[in-house]
């Protein structure tokens, strides 16, 4: 939810990859389908206000193993926070370079 957050804070959206390492390790996912479903849920019920239509959660195929790309646009709501942290530091964050930060109360505002 947290990277999600950031990407629809940040002006270019952006792409989260599951089941690839940090070095670019093809690791592969099992059940698919269901991680889709939950991350749709996840972020349909804890990221406000709403980023449906915002987001795509598609599964590919990467040297034979299941993989989940998750392609966020910016949002036009900004700013979009985790819905139990509230319009705070600890809801709000925006992409930085390669990192997800926590917006400060002037960005916020």
């Amino acid at each position: 939810e947290k990277e999600i957050v950031a990407f629809l804070n940040y002006s270019d959206g952006g792409i989260v990859y599951l089941g690839i390492d940090n070095d670019g390790t093809i690791l592969g996912l099992q059940n698919c389908d269901e991680i889709q479903l939950k991350i749709k849920d996840k972020l349909k019920h804890n990221i406000e206000p709403s980023c449906l239509g915002l987001f795509d959660v598609i599964v590919e195929k990467k040297e034979n193993k299941n993989i989940i790309k998750i392609i966020v646009a910016s949002g036009n709501e900004t700013p979009y926070y985790i819905k139990k942290y509230g319009m705070s530091t600890k809801g709000c964050f925006i992409r930085v370079g390669s990192s997800s930060e926590p917006m400060n109360s002037t960005m916020i505002e």
